[in-house]
């Protein structure tokens, strides 16, 4: 039969552990409120018919932008319905958006830039070693790579390189409280105000260190074998416990959670960087980035059994049902994951 909830006036229930299966049930909440779904809890596979590894992923300009093999870009506009771009052929690692532009950089030095996602023009970059990745932050474009390579730009199109505090190959690099932020291999963590002048910190560990974000004034770092870290300034930095022996390999911030992907389809959520939950992708395979825009989660990464993977999940607070006068349902099969179902006052 159906299953009925009655939740006192101002109360919450929170089913933080497991599932709530409905099957062909309905879900009846008595009296008036909201159903909610946590931030990167459900996702959906988006498969493209190219086979290609897609390594980053932004958003701007109402667009999300991923990139990957054989220097292929594809653009949407709500993380669904996908189109591909023609960029030139180099492998692309990373892309960011800045200041009216996207970047993306990639094998042998590679920098293109584009005002709309889909017109793509070559960047001199001044070096031939892989880029790996590329942020924007206080009106500059930093880019990182190889033998602890750093490059920045104002807008994306001259670019000049800087002197690093390290010759570890950078994987990541992002901005936040004023600083950039780029981590790589050897536990490698380097910051900077400007982008110019380079600090190494200590990171507590000598693992690969694959990628970072910055949000509610936590940075979080994530790497080999279930690493992650928290810093409040990129400067110091304390090791948490993920709960995951898999390599984590994206991060970003998503209206009050952090989402983190990485391999055979890993996926956890944290609401402040410390206590983490693994969440059900749906894959098995390796997931590389993840971004956050336009009220959805967008995570890329290896190629499926169908082609690209491209995951899509609801990336506000997911109020599903906001009924202010009766029932709360909800109908039909499904399941509902990690949901906090709040009675109005």
């Amino acid at each position: 039969g159906n299953a009925t909830i009655d939740v006192a006036s101002g109360k919450t229930i929170t089913f933080d552990n497991g599932t709530i299966s409905t099957e062909n049930y309905q879900m009846t909440v008595e009296g008036a409120g909201t159903v909610a779904f946590p931030s990167g809890t459900t996702w959906t596979a988006q498969t493209s018919s190219v086979s290609s590894i897609l390594y980053g992923v932004t958003y701007g300009k109402g667009t999300f932008v991923t990139v990957g093999t054989g220097g292929k870009i594809f653009t949407s506009t709500d993380g669904t319905t996908w189109t591909m771009q023609n960029s030139g052929g180099n492998h692309l690692h990373g892309v960011t958006y800045g200041n009216g532009t996207f970047v993306t950089a990639g094998r042998n030095g590679t920098i293109l830039t584009s005002n709309d996602g889909s017109t793509w023009t070559s960047r001199t970059s001044g070096t031939t070693d892989e880029i790996n990745e590329v942020t924007y932050g206080n009106g500059t474009f930093v880019a990182v790579g190889w033998s602890g390579s750093i490059l920045t730009s104002p807008d994306g199109t001259t670019w000049t390189a800087q002197t690093s505090a390290s010759q570890n190959l950078l994987d990541e690099v992002t901005y936040g409280n004023g600083t950039f932020v780029a981590v790589g291999k050897s536990g490698t963590i380097l910051t900077s105000s400007d982008g110019t002048s380079w600090t190494s910190r200590t990171s507590g560990t000598v693992g690969m260190l694959d990628g970072i974000t910055y949000g509610n004034g936590t940075f979080v770092v994530v790497g080999g074998s279930g690493t992650t870290l928290t810093s409040s300034d990129g400067t110091t930095w304390t090791a948490q416990i993920s709960g995951t022996p898999s390599d984590l390999m994206g991060v970003t911030y998503s209206n009050g959670t952090f989402v983190v992907v990485g391999a055979s389809g890993t996926i956890l959520t944290s609401s402040d960087g410390t206590t983490w939950t693994a969440q059900i992708s749906g894959i098995s395979s390796d997931l590389y980035g993840v971004t956050y825009g336009n009220d959805t989660i967008v995570a890329v990464g290896n190629v499926g059994y169908s082609g690209t993977t491209i995951l899509s999940s609801p990336g506000a607070s997911g109020i599903v049902v906001n009924n202010a006068a009766g029932l709360l349902k909800l109908n039909g099969t499904g399941t509902v994951q990690a949901a906090r179902v709040t009675a109005a006052s």
